[in-house]
């Protein structure tokens, strides 16, 4: 009985891991890729606000007002494409995490709003930074493609 249990739910269980899975992983890449892009995309749209709030309203800690703002700008462009794409993808959600947890700690007005909303947005997009960091890319990815060639070699 448990084995005929355990025949009925593979196909289904091996449909969900093949096909489900990568999809959802694909999706969450390219949403996340999406969000941040956009971010880095009003950034330099205005870069004399973009250098006032860093000046004024971020405290990023350590960093000089100037190059927080170039960092902050340069990994919501460069690291997004790697992500929708799947190109080093754990490193480029890896990286976008570190940018959303900057903006969390560099702006703690983002704590007092009345609306917790876009806290809350911060923390929605760091837990699926950290899916795709512990998960990874899957199948429809570039990396996948990759590694499949890495075992074709001899």
């Amino acid at each position: 009985m448990i084995s005929q249990l355990i025949r009925t739910t593979e196909a289904p269980i091996a449909f969900v891991e093949n096909w489900l899975k990568p999809l959802l992983l694909l999706a969450l890449r390219l949403y996340l890729a999406h969000v941040f892009f956009r971010s880095g995309l009003t950034k330099i749209d205005d870069w004399d606000t973009t250098l006032m709030l860093f000046t004024d309203e971020y405290h990023v800690p350590v960093l000089p007002p100037a190059f927080a703002a170039v960092m902050g700008a340069s990994g919501e462009l460069l690291l997004p494409p790697l992500l929708a794409l799947g190109i080093a993808t754990r490193f480029a959600a890896a990286g976008l995490f570190v940018v959303n947890l900057m903006a969390v700690i560099s702006y703690p007005a983002l704590f007092q709003f009345e609306c917790p909303a876009g806290i809350h947005q911060h923390f929605f997009w760091g837990t699926l930074l950290l899916v795709i960091v512990c998960v990874g890319a899957g199948r429809f990815a570039f990396d996948a493609w990759l590694a499949g060639r890495a075992k074709d070699r001899p």
